[in-house]
């Protein structure tokens, strides 16, 4: 059985490597805009004035001490917005692909998504200092985000191979087999999507309710 499952896992690893090096150039490209994205969020964060810094402290305090009130979670509610939000991603990229300037398209919404979380990460550093926001970061923010950050980058690596493939082939039996293609891949990739937002309702959200005393 040992012997059995090592066989199985080693050709989905080998699958994931190959991958990844036969894109390696692409997964640097995103990684990149997607940094830029954080960085410009943190920036951003940092040079708000008064006014909106009070604004948004407010906000995250609001929302601890409402939680900390709160004995019990809407867990349907919230699996069904991080649902909506995660799968409404990965539609609009998988239709990003498809068009002409979709690989633009598909690099303003992974920076936009580095922005996110650069924004947030500086806001709950700045509202509830280092030590309380690592704490909160590494148990709300970290546990979904090591799947749904790799699975948009894999998409979006998605989009820009199409793009590339019909660019080099225009014949319509070409495009009909990336499009297929593309499609069957960001159906999958949706699959880990939904994975992370049961991580992020269920697992993130008691890791919180837990520990949420402490802030």
């Amino acid at each position: 059985m040992h012997n059995k499952r090592a066989r199985i896992s080693k050709p989905n690893i080998g699958l994931i490597q190959t991958h990844i090096s036969n894109n390696l150039k692409n997964y640097v490209i995103v990684t990149v805009i997607f940094l830029v994205g954080v960085v410009l969020g943190v920036l951003f964060i940092n040079n708000v004035n008064n006014t909106q810094s009070e604004e948004i402290s407010g906000y995250i305090n609001n929302f601890i001490e409402k939680t900390k009130d709160n004995a019990s979670v809407d867990y349907i509610g919230l699996c069904m917005t991080s649902l909506k939000n995660n799968l409404s991603l990965a539609i609009l990229l998988w239709f990003a692909g498809l068009t002409v300037i979709g690989v633009f398209v598909v690099y303003i919404v992974i920076c936009f998504r580095g922005f996110c979380l650069g924004y947030t990460i500086s806001s709950i550093v700045a509202t509830i200092g280092t030590k309380n926001g690592s704490i909160f970061i590494l148990s709300t923010l970290l546990p979904q985000n090591i799947i749904f950050i790799p699975t948009i980058f894999a998409i979006a690596i998605s989009c820009m191979r199409l793009y590339k493939s019909i660019m080099k082939d225009k014949r319509r039996e070409n495009i009909k087999i990336e499009i297929l293609r593309h499609t069957v891949f960001c159906a999958l990739a949706s699959v880990l999507l939904i994975l992370a937002s049961l991580v992020e309702t269920y697992i993130s959200t008691n890791i919180f309710m837990l520990i949420k005393n402490i802030f």
